[in-house]
């Protein structure tokens, strides 16, 4: 996999569409079909096809749970500090060539250590990949590590005690991935004050394919800094109001959330709904190899849904968990960008966006036009006056 190289010490390439912040991609979900192939090979794994166009027909998924399956069974292939090194590498080089200035990548420990993999390999390699990004590429990656909900919550902490371990290698958080239905965060407070107490932000999945109460267990129970998806707090207008009121970023993943059926059609994702209520709202992949999808498409898909590209930037630069100076070098480049002329060249992209993804196009019954006189987005959900995404991230 190739991306435009920088030149050592120097910035991303700047790219037509604008810069982008990716808060919310599991790197082991970034591999392309041919690496994954190379890696079963010299890991001696097997898959369950051995041909690019046979891991791409397993990517079609039923549902939910038919991901989550496929997502094992899949990245177990990975098992040493090259590999994931590379899994880094490879997943920057791809999306500088998008735009991407900075990333934060989710990974899942547990997995890999309970088939045998040394936890220093794991943690090192995925470090080490990070400093090559931004070496090779210019673009700055943050780790996040998930604890993965179907984990007693003893288990939990043990891997919140491996991220405490290696937090200064790079991690700024921990997450909660995994089903979220029949497992609710709150068990998990335990594991996530652990992980406070070394400086990791709680960064948990919630409100994706559970409702809003999801949500709100991740606030109220784990201390949740952002929250991954979040769509189904649109249907709380308490919870929304919440959201706004307290700054909370969500980290939106459009594509992701059709191709798991979390979201029925293009027309109905909530991102349109939340966006105009207020809501903080960055942009990702989430796992894009799986899913058949790249940062331009999910910009190109955002904009066909009446999003601009300057929110979600501001949204991504309020929501990263870094130091106030890399936070004050994504502000200066988000201030030295041609929003305008970003937005044209989205805009013109749409079309091919969704060809390219088989979705149907945008019409009249999408979110964008479902704003009832008064200010109230069809569904009940309060639009937020005049306060746009610098003003709810600030």
């Amino acid at each position: 996999m190739s991306g435009p190289a920088a030149a050592p010490g120097a910035g991303p390439v700047p790219h037509p569409t604008g810069p982008k912040i990716e808060l919310h991609v599991h790197l082991e979900g970034t591999v392309r079909p041919a690496t994954l192939l190379a890696m079963a090979r010299r890991n001696g794994e097997a898959l369950p096809s051995n041909t690019v166009e046979g891991l791409a027909e397993l990517y079609r998924f039923r549902d939910f749970n038919h991901f989550l399956q496929v997502w094992i069974m899949t990245t177990n292939v990975m098992r040493t500090e090259a590999d994931f090194r590379q899994v880094v590498v490879d997943y920057a080089a791809e999306a500088a060539a998008h735009g991407a200035v900075y990333i934060e990548g989710i990974f899942s420990p547990w997995y890999r250590v309970h088939r045998g993999v040394r936890v220093e390999e794991i943690f090192h390699g995925y470090a080490d990949g990070a400093i090559e990004a931004r070496e090779r590429f210019g673009v700055e990656v943050r780790l996040t590590p998930d604890i993965d909900r179907v984990l007693p919550p003893e288990e939990a902490a043990v891997v919140a005690g491996w991220a405490a371990r290696f937090a200064d290698r790079g991690l700024v958080g921990i997450g909660l991935g995994g089903p979220e239905v029949g497992h609710p965060p709150e068990p998990y407070a335990p594991a996530f004050a652990l992980a406070a107490d070394a400086g990791l932000a709680a960064v948990p999945h919630a409100g994706e394919t559970a409702g809003p109460e999801s949500v709100r267990g991740a606030l109220d129970a784990l201390g949740a800094r952002r929250i991954r998806h979040g769509i189904r707090a649109v249907e709380d207008p308490a919870l929304v109001r919440r959201l706004v009121d307290e700054g909370i970023v969500l980290d939106v993943c459009p594509v992701s959330n059709l191709r798991t059926r979390s979201v029925t059609a293009l027309a109905q994702h909530p991102l349109t709904a939340l966006r105009a209520a207020g809501v903080a709202c960055s942009l990702a992949t989430d796992d894009p190899a799986m899913f058949g999808t790249d940062l331009a498409t999910e910009h190109a898909v955002a904009g066909g849904l009446g999003v601009r590209a300057r929110e979600l930037y501001a949204a991504g630069v309020a929501g990263a968990l870094c130091d106030e100076a890399t936070r004050d070098g994504l502000r200066r480049i988000g201030a030295g960008t041609d929003w305008d002329a970003a937005e044209h060249v989205t805009r013109a992209a749409v079309p091919a966006a969704l060809a390219r993804l088989d979705l149907a196009p945008l019409d009249n019954g999408s979110m964008a036009s479902q704003t009832a006189p008064g200010g109230v987005v069809a569904g009940g959900v309060p639009v937020a006056g005049t306060r746009g995404a610098e003003g709810s991230v600030r």
